[in-house]
């Protein structure tokens, strides 16, 4: 990436040789050059949400900055891409979205992220830190930009415009007024399940801001919910990409003798997990943990992983992620161990699991939905 303080090699977490995706885009570079065009004085308190893989923070590390982001992902490309650069630790102080902000801000940049809850949450959490002196820049792909996006920065921290665009990219400048009235922030957002979902049935949910389907439940999760396995007994779970954990929530509900792992990349998500898995009063025991998959699940150590696999990353489709996924799900795996994959018909989970596992069933389906299962023989 090619910044005003220099070239600077970047990559993603985690690190794949064959990758095409870049650690950047056209918006941090807009952003990057319009600071230093504008001489936008970066003194005091920087603070950067939402940076995508750590190249704004990474760019801007003389001037120390804070980096806030709801991703383990994320944060893992920043030490690599800050360490690659010879940044000292602890130079770049590094947050995360369940993590008190700092109690000042003098510039607050912003990569708008993709969803607007987040985005909401995040500015509401940074609001009583921002002054009438706080530099506020944000930026993100055309695209990415809505008039609900301005919108949200004008209720919340003050009057707001754009920039015009270059290279599909766009900035956003908003001027603050610390002294007008908002609103309480309405995250966390709590909703009871419905009927006929099986051991969570009436049950509650717990959804930070930023999980996937925050106030109700979405259709692949609840045709999931009908299909899971009936094992019982001590056996060892991983929810797999657990976003607000209510698969393994339903898992500890019916059978209280499991041990039940809720793992997700996203803060966020695991926040809910574990808030939702409280709500429900679930008598056995679990761990909840934020990481890259099974990354650091022993081999050969667990019974029944179920997944959800996502086929986006920000806003690029992929499968890496789920491929990923499967391969971390095979080697945790015990022999016999299963893992069960909910995914939209049109995906092809199946070709992957047969090519990873030798096997893959049809366990349910209907016109959109598939699940799977694969056994590790």
């Amino acid at each position: 990436m090619t910044t005003p303080w220099g070239d600077l090699a970047l990559t993603r977490f985690p690190e794949d040789p064959r990758e095409r995706l870049r650690a950047w885009d056209a918006s941090d570079e807009y952003l990057l050059r319009y600071l230093t065009e504008r001489e936008i004085p970066l003194s005091g308190t920087v603070v950067v949400v939402g940076d995508r893989w750590g190249a704004l923070v990474t760019a801007l590390a003389a001037y120390r900055p804070t980096q806030i982001t709801d991703s383990y992902l994320t944060q893992e490309a920043t030490r690599a891409n800050l360490a690659r650069h010879g940044v000292e630790p602890g130079t770049v102080r590094l947050l995360t979205t369940q993590d008190a902000p700092p109690d000042r801000v003098d510039v607050l940049l912003v990569r708008v992220p993709k969803s607007l809850a987040l985005l909401e949450d995040q500015l509401l959490r940074l609001a009583p830190a921002v002054h009438e002196g706080t530099v506020v820049v944000g930026t993100g792909m055309v695209k990415e930009i809505h008039t609900s996006t301005l919108q949200l920065f004008e209720r919340i921290l003050g009057p707001t415009r754009t920039s015009l665009a270059e290279r599909k990219a766009r900035l956003i400048f908003c001027t603050p007024e610390p002294s007008q009235e908002r609103a309480a922030n309405p995250w966390p957002y709590v909703y009871t399940l419905p009927d006929g979902i099986g051991a969570v049935s009436q049950g509650t949910v717990v959804n930070h801001a930023g999980v996937f389907c925050a106030d109700r439940l979405d259709i692949g999760t609840r045709f999931f919910l009908g299909h899971l396995p009936d094992g019982k007994g001590a056996q060892r779970v991983v929810d797999l990409g657990c976003g607000n954990g209510i698969v393994g929530t339903a898992v500890g509900l019916a059978n209280p003798e499991a041990e039940v792992l809720f793992v997700d990349e996203s803060f966020q998500a695991v926040a809910s997990a574990e808030a939702t898995y409280r709500a429900n009063g679930v008598p056995g025991h679990a761990e909840f943990r934020v990481g890259d998959g099974m990354a650091g699940v022993p081999a050969g150590t667990v019974d029944l992983v179920l997944n959800n696999p996502p086929f986006h990353s920000h806003q690029a489709t992929t499968d890496a992620t789920a491929w990923r996924m499967f391969t971390g799900a095979k080697r945790a795996l015990r022999p016999g161990g299963e893992l069960w994959v909910i995914g939209n018909r049109h995906l092809g989970y199946h070709v992957k699991l047969r090519r990873l596992f030798g096997n893959s069933d049809l366990v349910a389906g209907d016109p959109k939905f598939v699940v799977l299962r694969a056994v590790k023989r």
